[in-house]
């Protein structure tokens, strides 16, 4: 797109230079730091973060605050303090137009523009930073991943030693170089399966269909398999935990000092001329956009609780009249008093100090209709209000007041007002500072305003909890409110205490300190049945840290940030960027982390963890892997239950296809002993027939209805994983093995010819001398067709072992694809196997063995299976698991309750030596860190100690 850009390029502000410029249209990626661009009346998308320096914008800063209320931007002061302050974005962001913000209307006067200046363009713009770490996020590297590999090196192992075998076998035998050449390849085709990607790859998709199904969308479907291993999910509270907008409580005014019962209406006759209903009406920053009233939720909450109307000034009323035509409010006209009380309280703004999150308060001056002393009305945190008014006009319960709301959850504002001196005028009001404005005021009352959550959020915390998933709330807002909050959701517990973390960085000799402070009351008392009074658990307490202290304790306490993190539950006032830093410092704890948002503030976040998942569908859906079509956070859990799910499907899936390729490797390798091998039609009905369908049928097992505290392994190179192959390996082995070599001790058995018949063995004499077609390759003999018929059994058995359901799969009795493929396949193979077809047996080239074989065959088939389901379901499962692989709980008492604990204790003794499995440090290292601090006496700190930084030994030097 074109923009109007000034042919003037200059690197100070425009607003200390005089010229005429010419103008030109320009494309954007034509604009550099210094131009001056002008922002067209029906606004624009922003190319580049510009400083305005004339006229005021409304911006919908969705794109990267997540939030879609429109506010206002206003000019670079020309005078004043804050004139002479250097440029800094943070301190001026007021002022500046930020890229990829779309500017919906500009305030402007009749002949003038609304100019800016280009500060930043491309990548080292907000969005482009943004953009940047979208594309070129930190690899977030997953163990399952890195463990196939390993794997497939273990089969290119196998098929090495296969390789070996079949070269030095045929070179014995003398077997021609051709033939050697392709069936020593043969074997390393064999045992790595080329199928595996796809394979695995089935489980994943069918987990996306069924997430897009519950309303959940994936655009890096990689990330589903992780997700099945998350311990820790981190949520945004506004949006996420908590419903968008915000209820006006009630008000409580202060007269006389003092302050007056709580009051939920405003809009009482009593209360329309009063001056608290006047700051209510007058201080804020609404507009309208297409008749409409546009602002911050806070702002149009508190406007329509008063009942009053906003009138703006139009453009043909700004050029016939003076061009500083303010804003109107009036209350709604009312017949009893139209004439005199409503005309009287009608109020003109007459100039606007936008909110700064910095100074954490807005202002306004006002003029009343009919008088000449104007006012000034002042909104914000109630801290600073309170510092900024007379101390006499503020009641002295104000702080208990002010806690008292605050831990209930509400938001609180403070109001403020103001008479100005007589002798200002009009213009001299315009080019006053803040500063001068904002002082000597006097208290007026509390607004408190009601963040509800979401119906929703408690029930899904409640199911992580039981999970044992670890919450963390990770939020913009204030400090007290946040941990409301989180006490409200079961975040945390009411007997547990809220540790504060207070760090400040250095300042002149006084090096970098952390305050403890305990934001209950930390000695809180329970009685147990014999009534004596014992304290609350030690353990049931939670950190909460703000965004500047979490930067305080990243540069001047980073050995101390781990053992924050740990425990720490609150992150308030944290910046996008501290959000997806936290995200590091977790994930270098070994956390498989969770992030769930609804703004593009949380993109950095969503992108960097292990699972990140968007509720709204613009500028954070790019980010994040994951998109929820429901704007509550119960597809966390429906998220982590897929993932669980896919996550043990890729591991049935993987074991499966490796056996495969072992299974069949094994009867090559048989084979190739008597220079035989499997045939053409023997290899496309095992892979096509057997092993395609079993794959991708085994794969459609639904989620568990519920979470389970118990997590799927995320390691192929595990205990319990490599116990189970090669048990599985081994009977495979075994019994084909004693297929083998049991065929050839039967009393029929002889060297295979065309004219060989076991079937009917008094007409071998009657047979066509010489006159059946010759094999070269040695396919139909009675040890190929014997190990054929056990090798296709032994591939359906170790398919329905491996298949497991509960606890993070439904049972597989309910995918009836894969029962109906088990069951069709059971019966072919029996069927063919019992009662011979000759055009079957021709095309699978398998000869006629006697009826009684086939009993033997079916036999050593059942065995097979009955070998498989013990070791992996009562070996494995129950008393491995139960025993030696299951996570450790802690130490346990050495004196057991029952005998069938001993026995427990006992046998969990005897087999993790077996297993070497005694004393074994945990793995992650923030269970090694759990462990380190239940040890240390002096964690958590006690209440209002100090840390201090430690001071570098070149620090030192400088203060001696």
């Amino acid at each position: 797109p074109k923009y109007t850009r000034f042919f003037q390029n200059t690197t100070c502000f425009p607003s200390s230079v005089t010229f005429t410029p010419d103008i030109e249209q320009a494309m954007s990626t034509e604009l550099v730091p210094g131009d001056v661009i002008a922002v067209p009346a029906n606004g624009m998308v922003m190319p580049c973060d510009a400083v305005l320096f004339q006229g005021n914008c409304v911006v919908n800063e969705s794109m990267l605050t997540g939030e879609s209320v429109p506010v206002t931007k206003t000019s670079l002061p020309s005078t004043g303090e804050e004139a002479a302050r250097c440029y800094n974005m943070e301190e001026h962001k007021r002022h500046t137009l930020f890229c990829g913000t779309r500017v919906i209307q500009t305030r402007y006067y009749a002949g003038e523009l609304v100019k800016a200046v280009v500060v930043r363009t491309g990548f080292s713009t907000e969005k482009g930073q943004l953009v940047r770490s979208i594309l070129y996020p930190k690899p977030t590297d997953f163990k399952l991943y890195r463990d196939a590999y390993l794997f497939l090196l273990c089969l290119v192992g196998v098929a090495g030693i296969g390789f070996i075998y079949t070269i030095v076998l045929s070179i014995i035998s003398k077997v021609p170089a051709k033939t050697i050449i392709i069936e020593s390849l043969d074997i390393v085709t064999i045992t790595v399966p080329p199928a595996l990607p796809a394979a695995m790859t089935a489980g994943v998709v069918y987990a996306q269909r069924r997430l897009k199904r519950a309303g959940v969308f994936c655009i890096s479907p990689q990330r589903i398999n992780m997700c099945g291993q998350l311990n820790l999910v981190c949520f945004d509270k506004t949006g996420t935990l908590t419903e968008d907008g915000l209820d006006l409580w009630g008000v409580q005014r202060a007269e006389d000092s003092r302050f007056c019962p709580p009051e939920s209406e405003v809009v009482e006759e009593r209360m329309v001329s009063t001056t608290f209903v006047a700051c209510m009406a007058t201080c804020h920053s609404l507009t309208k956009i297409e008749g409409e009233l546009s602002g911050d939720p806070l702002d149009l909450k508190m406007f329509a609780a008063t009942g009053w109307i906003l009138e703006e000034p139009t453009e043909d009323e700004t050029a016939l009249h003076n061009p500083l035509m303010p804003t109107v409010v009036r209350p709604p006209k009312s017949p009893k008093a139209e004439a005199n009380q409503n005309q009287s309280c009608e109020i003109g703004i007459v100039r606007q100090f936008p909110f700064s999150s910095a100074l954490q308060r807005m202002s306004v001056v006002v003029r009343r209709l009919g008088e000449k002393q104007m006012e000034a009305f002042l909104k914000g945190a109630p801290e600073v209000v309170a510092s900024l008014c007379k101390p006499l006009t503020v009641p002295q319960n104000f702080s208990d007041s002010l806690e008292s709301y605050t831990r209930q959850g509400f938001r609180v504002i403070a109001l403020a007002h103001r008479q100005l001196e007589s002798k200002l005028s009009w213009h001299k009001v315009q080019n006053l500072s803040r500063d001068l404005i904002e002082t000597n005021m006097t208290f007026l009352g509390l607004i408190i305003m009601q963040n509800k959550i979401k119906v929703e959020t408690a029930g899904a915390l409640r199911e992580l909890q039981r999970a044992n998933i670890r919450l963390l709330m990770v939020t913009g807002d204030n400090m007290l409110t946040a941990i409301s909050v989180a006490r409200d959701c079961g975040m945390i517990h009411a007997d547990e205490r809220v540790i504060i973390a207070d760090a400040v960085p250095p300042k002149d000799s006084r090096p970098a300190s952390i305050t403890w402070r305990y934001a209950n009351n930390a000695t809180r008392t329970i009685k147990d049945h014999q009534t004596a009074e014992i304290n609350v658990d030690e353990e049931a307490y939670h950190f909460a840290v703000s965004g500047r202290a979490f930067a305080v304790i990243t540069e001047h306490f980073p050995k101390l940030l781990q053992k924050l993190s740990l425990r720490a539950t609150v992150f308030a006032r944290m910046a996008p960027d501290q959000k997806t830093q936290l995200v590091e410092v977790l994930q270098g704890m070994d956390y498989t982390v969770g992030m769930c948002g609804d703004g593009a503030n949380d993109c950095g976040a969503l992108k960097r963890a292990h699972g990140g998942i968007s509720l709204s569908e613009l500028e954070a859906s790019v980010a994040s892997p994951f998109t929820s079509s429901t704007s509550n956070i119960s597809c966390v859990p429906t998220l982590i239950r897929e993932g669980r799910a896919a996550l043990i499907t890729s591991f049935c899936v993987f074991k499966f296809m490796a056996l495969y390729s072992i299974i069949q490797y094994i009867s090559v390798i048989l084979l190739y002993w008597i220079f035989s091998n499997l045939g053409d039609f023997q290899f496309l009905f095992i892979d096509l027939v057997i092993i395609l369908i079993i794959a991708f049928t085994m794969s459609l097992n639904s989620a568990w209805k519920e979470l389970v505290w118990r997590r799927p392994p995320s390691s192929l190179i595990s205990a319990p994983l490599l116990f189970s192959v090669l048990t599985q390996i081994t009977t495979c082995l075994a019994f084909q093995v004693l297929v083998f070599f049991l065929v050839q001790k039967q009393s029929w058995y002889e060297t295979w010819t065309p004219q060989s018949d076991a079937c009917n063995r008094s007409s071998i004499s009657h047979s066509l001398n010489g006159t059946a077609p010759v094999d070269p390759k040695n396919i139909r003999n009675y040890e190929n067709t014997s190990l054929f018929y056990i090798s296709s059994f032994q591939y359906l058995a170790v398919a329905i072992t491996f298949s497991k359901g509960r606890p993070f799969r439904q049972p597989s009795y309910k995918n009836w694809p894969f029962v109906c493929s088990c069951v069709g396949l059971y019966a072919f193979l029996l069927f063919i196997m019992l009662y011979p077809i000759p055009a079957i047996d021709r095309f699978l080239q398998i000869v006629c063995v006697p009826h009684d074989w086939r009993v033997t065959l079916v036999v050593i088939v059942a065995a097979n299976v009955v070998v498989s389901f013990l070791l992996e379901i009562l070996i494995l499962d129950i008393i491995l698991w139960r025993l030696v692989f299951r996570d450790n709980k802690g130490p346990e008492s050495c004196s057991a309750d029952t005998p069938q604990e001993a026995n427990d204790r006992w046998g969990a003794s005897v087999l993790s030596r077996v297993f070497c499995r005694r004393k074994k440090s945990p793995r992650g290292l923030f269970r090694r860190l759990t462990l380190e601090l239940q040890e240390d006496t002096d964690w958590p700190p006690k209440p209002s100690t100090i840390t201090y930084a430690a001071v570098p030994p070149s620090r030192v030097s400088d203060l001696l």
